[in-house]
């Protein structure tokens, strides 16, 4: 940046008027400078004194770092053997476990692509995938074969034993077959430079059909340097892993970034509480990684838990996905104080983290998603006019950085609506930057209710729906009506016991809104739907709620 330009960024809000941007208050991130280098070369030359890569939470099976090393390079020569080279696309479909970070390392240490989708997924909804991206190989577990069954990929299983489903499928050999291979230094090995592509994730499709966002090793690499520099990790630290693989978030902390700072990393095959607890307390873990419904249930049961768990080696909870409220962060300190809230804001195509809260005290900024990551800069744009905004003026969030993607996977409609020609990623997040560089995020642009006109943020009425003390969760929704376009409708999950009316759901919420943000329909639910990340499933609830007109 120029001396010149420097001088005109307000270093309060990291605002400059000359381009109405805001720059990153964090330290630059360094990036290595040699272009031809792959992310997995990048993270295993990191030097550190950490022991235990991965342990098994349900098995106590561990890898160390040598070992996961060795089976990344004994399978990345299999790989190399069996024909696949740089550009070519591999499925991996499979929970949690230590053996997810060896497929997704090797694969990328060839050039090859690695495309995860969550085991969840119907056999339809990975067969329209397995059409976009057209893996040459799978990896998979013995139970979610038949999710492949109409496909004609070769398969690698992640377990040895082949059970009676594997019916029709194509199993060529095992994860175990490959990692007893004597890495050979002889193998085919194209050269892979930053700027090849890494990984293919598909969005969770909060809008619209899920699309495969194409990210290079740089967005990786870049992500691995933001990760370790946002925890000054000492050795010693261990990360419980209770969010998916397959997802950005899971992908780049637990696969990837913090390999390179020599953390362990105790692996969860599914989420279950009483398992995460149990877990935290056996190894002594002092990070927690969640997603804010889990940091909610930990306050609602705090007396149970601790009076059945010993969490004392617990020092940090990291929350992404979602914001979260005064309520919940001072709950949560009240019930754990011992433990330190971080939150982080970001997306699949921002390649992880795009803001973050680095410290309690920034954490403390309620309702903040943090400041922007290292190297990243933002504008705020008004959705209507195109025109870049000032601090606290409320638009749409754009971003530039080091770890925006690429684009989406052949698709150059999308690719333009959402990636300007200079690089900057329409986040489709409503928000404002205050004074003091926090972004706020208000609303999704695209769910935005519209009622004769006016718009409804649903965010802000569910905030004040999680304030009632009779509600467990909740969701608001747009509702067609042929007079006002739209109005607002709520789901809610009452407390056990409590008998709240529906007139008592829109009475509370219309004594503290204006007339046109009132909730004129009310559904009683036993759950919120929601993604992996904790996002609200609203198209679902559209759907519901629009099926029976």
């Amino acid at each position: 940046m120029a001396e010149n330009m420097s001088l005109a960024i307000d270093p309060r809000s990291g605002f400059c008027r000359s381009n109405s941007t805001f720059y990153s208050k964090r330290k630059p991130i360094p990036l290595p400078k040699n272009d031809s280098l792959d992310v997995t070369t990048f993270i295993s030359a990191r030097a550190h004194h950490g022991k235990v890569a991965f342990i098994d939470a349900a098995t106590g099976r561990h890898l160390t770092f040598s070992e996961l090393w060795r089976a990344v390079d004994s399978v990345a020569t299999c790989l190399s053997d069996m024909g696949i080279r740089k550009g070519h696309v591999v499925l991996l479909l499979s929970p949690n476990s230590i053996f997810f970070p060896i497929v997704c390392l090797s694969v990328m240490s060839l050039g090859a692509i690695i495309t995860t989708t969550n085991p969840l997924n119907t056999a339809n909804e990975i067969g329209k995938q397995v059409a976009d991206s057209k893996p040459v190989l799978a990896f998979t577990i013995p139970q979610l074969l038949p999710k492949l069954a109409g496909s004609t990929i070769p398969i690698v299983l992640l377990e040895d034993y082949v059970s009676s489903q594997a019916g029709e499928a194509k199993i060529v050999t095992t994860l175990h077959q490959m990692m007893k291979r004597e890495p050979s230094g002889s193998r085919v090995r194209d050269q892979v430079n930053q700027d090849d592509t890494a990984t293919l994730l598909y969005s969770s499709g909060t809008t619209g059909a899920s699309k495969g966002v194409v990210s290079s090793h740089r967005n990786l690499i870049a992500m691995v340097q933001t990760v370790i520099n946002r925890f000054s990790i000492e050795v010693g630290e261990k990360f419980i892993c209770t969010v998916p693989m397959f997802h950005i978030y899971g992908l780049v902390a637990f696969a990837t970034g913090l390999l390179a700072s020599g953390s362990t990393v105790i692996v969860l095959s599914k989420f279950e509480m009483h398992d995460m607890l149990s877990t935290i307390e056996k190894y002594r873990a002092t990070y927690l990684p969640l997603v804010p419904p889990i940091l909610v249930a930990m306050v609602n049961a705090a007396d149970q838990i601790r009076k059945k768990y010993d969490l004392s080696s617990l020092h940090s909870a990291l929350s992404g996905g979602a914001p979260l409220s005064k309520e919940v962060i001072e709950g949560f300190l009240e019930k754990y104080p011992n433990v330190k809230i971080l939150q982080g804001y970001g997306l699949t195509e921002s390649t992880g983290i795009g803001a973050s809260t680095d410290s309690l005290e920034e954490s403390r900024k309620y309702g903040t998603a943090g400041m922007l990551s290292p190297s990243m800069e933002a504008k705020v744009v008004d959705p209507d006019s195109g025109k870049a905004l000032n601090v606290n003026q409320t638009g749409e969030l754009w971003l530039r950085g080091p770890s925006v993607m690429k684009g989406y996977f052949s698709n150059p409609e999308a690719t333009t609506s959402t990636l300007d020609s200079d690089g900057w990623l329409r986040t489709g997040d409503l928000c404002y930057i205050d004074e003091d560089g926090f972004i706020f995020i208000v609303d999704r642009l695209k769910e935005l209710i519209k009622y004769k006109g006016y718009q409804v943020p649903p965010a802000e009425l569910e905030a004040l729906l999680l304030s009632h003390p009779d509600i467990l969760d909740a969701a608001v929704i747009p509702f067609p009506d042929r007079e006002v376009g739209q109005f607002p409708m709520a789901y809610v999950v009452r407390k056990p016991g409590s008998n709240l009316s529906e007139t008592g759901v829109m009475d509370f919420v219309g004594r503290q809104v204006a007339p046109y943000k009132r909730i004129r329909k009310v559904a009683f639910v036993a759950s919120i739907p929601k993604n992996p990340s904790g996002k609200i499933l609203r198209k679902d609830l559209i759907k519901l709620a629009t099926s029976k007109l």
